[in-house]
């Protein structure tokens, strides 16, 4: 307060201002106070401040030159001289925080805190990175009139911060974008392209045959590839477009301003990049080649999600096609119309599980000797919204391309078992999808619904393909080995499509091989097919395995199998598939 009672337009230099101006020839009691603070702040690596702007004079506490690197603490004694050692590319500096405020100081002053840098002597390479935070004062007309604060050295935080910032937005390893911010750069182009009535491009550049490098190198020398291998396409690309790492292996470039001729040009620039000279790593010279899948939007592609996927297909097909070329996508009618095709697949499987509209058919299968039933196989259909019956055979292998088939399967499991509840003298078989034999869920259910129902094991035949037995004749044979110790037996439906050899169908170690049905239908007017079903029944024999025809269309066949010693037989001459239960019709007639 004046003498007079008046308030002060702005507080008095505090006892840490103080210490700012202090001289250390003449210490009064509170300049030592001031002192201690002073050594206080030295001893953290800050520095205090106190800014006059009226007159623009700046003072300091005693160890600004320790803090801040400067040789003439006099250069900096005006906030003139301190703003010279000020780098041009500071977004704000001190000045621009406490000048360009739009608060108002209620009394209290008015607080800022601010980053910026400083290049303490300007014929050197060292930069600061400072923390400034402060508070300033207005006077009597309501503008800033006086600031103070501290200063504090943030070199090591601000390089953290922007390590992190750097990371969030580049990959790693090749400090190109990462794919989050590659397709933020994908959209403004596609937008600017339609806005502009212009073109784009995008390609999709995989790296080919990199799992190989990791094994046979390990992973730091298919790091190495990998980084290399963006050095020569961020040197081939124009300065317009844009590089980014979309995954492990693969890399995306934007292309503005691009005609499909464009594009082409482009990838085999890329392509030329990665053959011309084998990549130096710490273990050698390797070999790497490409293959990439473009796409022009929005001629192609109006969307990032239109793009990508198609990029991906035409990479796919490049790959299918020929390793290390280009492809870029162009439109096909029956390819979209078989797409329309499983979406509309997709929507009828999903509402027929969720409906209960999945429905048994049971075909049975009768001993060659007397005919009579030994056991039926469950084969699942659906029925539509209008009340038709869909078969396996037209929903399995649409079901299998969608990702699908396991839940189907889990659904047949549930009813096959369900059927073997009910009737305590009925056995049965099921088939299932090679997708199933390794799924958690499915192995949890058949585990969940035997112990459920005990008797039903042993009554229950699994099948599973011979095309999908021999693609991983181990893992089949811990899936055999998994059934059988529950109780169960198995299958190996359609043998002889796959041509098993006499030690993989051992080492399996199934109970029933079922003849493929088109060796069977045959075995009367063809020697071929006599001599084959005849072999794999004598070989089924010596591995004391039991055998079943199918496709067996009439008696002389069904004689013909029985001689040979064939033990069961199935198709249309013991009778096709049908909902209706062929063993409650059996038992009636018995009654």
């Amino acid at each position: 307060m004046t003498e007079n009672g008046q308030r002060h337009p702005f507080p008095a230099p505090s006892g840490m201002a103080q210490a700012c101006a202090a001289k250390p020839e003449a210490k009064t009691p509170m300049q030592s106070d001031a002192l201690d603070a002073a050594q206080i702040l030295a001893s953290v690596g800050e520095a205090a401040y106190d800014w006059q702007i009226d007159t623009d004079a700046l003072q300091w506490s005693v160890n600004v030159k320790d803090v801040l690197l400067i040789r003439d603490r006099e250069s900096i004694s005006s906030g003139r001289g301190y703003a010279q050692l000020l780098e041009a590319d500071n977004a704000q500096a001190r000045f621009d925080a406490v000048m360009q405020s739009d608060k108002r100081d209620d009394g209290h002053g008015v607080p800022y805190q601010i980053q910026y840098s400083i290049r303490p002597d300007p014929g050197s390479d060292t930069k600061l990175w400072l923390e400034d935070t402060g508070r300033w004062f207005a006077g009597p007309d309501g503008r800033p009139a006086r600031a103070h604060g501290v200063l504090r050295v943030i070199n090591e935080r601000y390089e953290h911060e922007r390590r992190l910032s750097y990371l969030a937005r580049n990959d790693g390893l090749t400090g190109e974008l990462n794919r989050h911010h590659l397709t933020e750069v994908l959209e403004d182009t596609i937008e600017d392209a339609i806005r502009f009535r212009s073109s784009c491009g995008f390609l999709l550049i995989g790296v080919d045959n990199l799992s190989h490098i990791n094994e046979s190198y390990g992973f730091t020398i298919a790091d190495q590839v990998i980084a290399e291998i963006a050095k020569r396409l961020h040197r081939r690309m124009r300065g317009k477009d844009t590089l980014g790492r979309f995954s492990g292996s693969k890399f995306g470039l934007v292309l503005r301003d691009c005609t499909p001729d464009d594009l082409a040009t482009a990838a085999n620039r890329m392509l030329a990049a990665l053959r011309a000279d084998l990549v130096p790593t710490s273990a050698g010279p390797i070999a790497v080649t490409a293959t990439i899948g473009g796409v022009t939007a929005p001629r192609h592609a109006k969307s990032v999600a239109e793009v990508l996927a198609r990029a991906q297909e035409a990479l796919d097909t490049a790959v299918t096609r020929h390793r290390g070329s280009f492809l870029a996508y162009r439109p096909n009618i029956e390819r979209d119309a078989l797409r329309r095709e499983n979406v509309r697949a997709t929507d009828e499987i999903v509402a027929a599980l969720n409906e209960r509209r999945i429905f048994l058919a049971y075909e049975t299968v009768a001993k060659a000797t007397d005919r009579q039933p030994a056991f039926y196989e469950c084969l699942m259909r659906i029925r539509r919204a209008d009340g038709t019956l869909v078969g396996a055979g037209d929903i399995v292998p649409v079901a299998e391309r969608l990702g699908l088939v396991r839940l189907l399967d889990h659904r047949v499991l549930e009813l096959v078992v369900d059927e073997l509840a009910a009737a305590p003298m009925l056995r049965a078989s099921l088939n299932v999808s090679p997708p199933s034999t390794t799924d958690p869920d499915w192995w949890a259910g058949l585990v969940s619904l035997l112990r459920a129902h005990g008797g039903v094991a042993e009554r229950l035949t699994v099948e599973i393909t011979e095309s999908a037995a021999i693609q991983d004749i181990d893992e089949t044979r811990g899936f055999v080995s998994r059934v059988k110790d529950l109780g169960c037996r198995i299958a190996i439906d359609d043998f002889g499509a796959g041509y098993t050899s006499f030690r993989n169908l051992r080492k399996l170690g199934v109970d029933i091989v079922k003849i493929d049905g088109a060796f069977v239908a045959d075995i009367l007017r063809s020697e071929d097919d006599r001599a084959f079903v005849r072999t794999l029944i004598e070989l089924a024999q010596r591995l004391k395995l039991s055998t079943v025809a199918e496709w067996v269309q009439n008696e002389a066949s069904a004689r013909t199998l029985q001689a040979w010693g064939c033990d069961y037989l199935q198709g249309a001459l013991i009778g096709l598939a049908s909902t209706e239960r062929p063993w409650l019709k059996g038992l009636a007639q018995a009654v």
